[in-house]
């Protein structure tokens, strides 16, 4: 059930919990994960396992899949209580909009760390001609068709419904493939 506050989205809710990222200090992603976990709140940090060969030792170390991210699930009331923990720093937005992460993105994400296989993590790539969907901003929902990429933050989309080509500056975090 998400909610509409003056053109923006707000997942969170009052009865069913949802997955957040949040954003916190780095190297601190073990500690707070503990914090939250004391206080009764459900907490997923991914990692991954290295092996580090020095020169009089081996040692096996865990570092987080992504830096300085951690992921919460929780209600409304609990939205506060993860602001206040020592070292976090704030939610995860996109475009002052305060979007859920879908379970089966969190639960694919534990199985493939649960793997124990090597792998990279990088944000998704565009490719020009690729099907995208704006998911943040005023613009959220709108469809078109990605021509050109000038850099790393401004694209050339042409809008499917309209027939024009609209030139923008935006995040890649707020496009998605279709």
């Amino acid at each position: 059930m998400s909610t509409a506050r003056q053109g923006y989205e707000n997942h969170l809710d009052t009865k069913e919990a949802k997955w957040f990222a949040v954003y916190i200090k780095y190297k601190r992603e073990k500690i707070v994960k503990r914090l939250l976990e004391e206080k009764g709140i459900e907490a997923y940090l991914p990692v991954q396992t290295f092996t580090r060969r020095y020169t009089r030792k081996v040692k096996v170390v865990e570092l987080p899949l992504i830096s300085c991210h951690i992921f919460v699930k929780i209600t409304q009331k609990e939205y506060v209580r993860v602001l206040e923990t020592e070292n976090v720093v704030k939610f995860i937005q996109f475009s002052r909009n305060l979007l859920s992460i879908p379970e089966e993105e969190i639960l694919l994400m534990q199985r493939v760390v649960g793997e124990g296989l090597a792998f990279e993590i990088e944000p998704a790539k565009y490719n020009e001609g690729d099907s995208v969907e704006i998911i943040g901003g005023n613009l959220t929902g709108i469809q078109g068709k990605l021509v050109a990429i000038q850099g790393k933050k401004q694209f050339l989309v042409e809008l499917n419904h309209i027939g024009y080509t609209l030139r923008m500056e935006i995040d890649p975090q707020l496009l998605r493939k279709i």
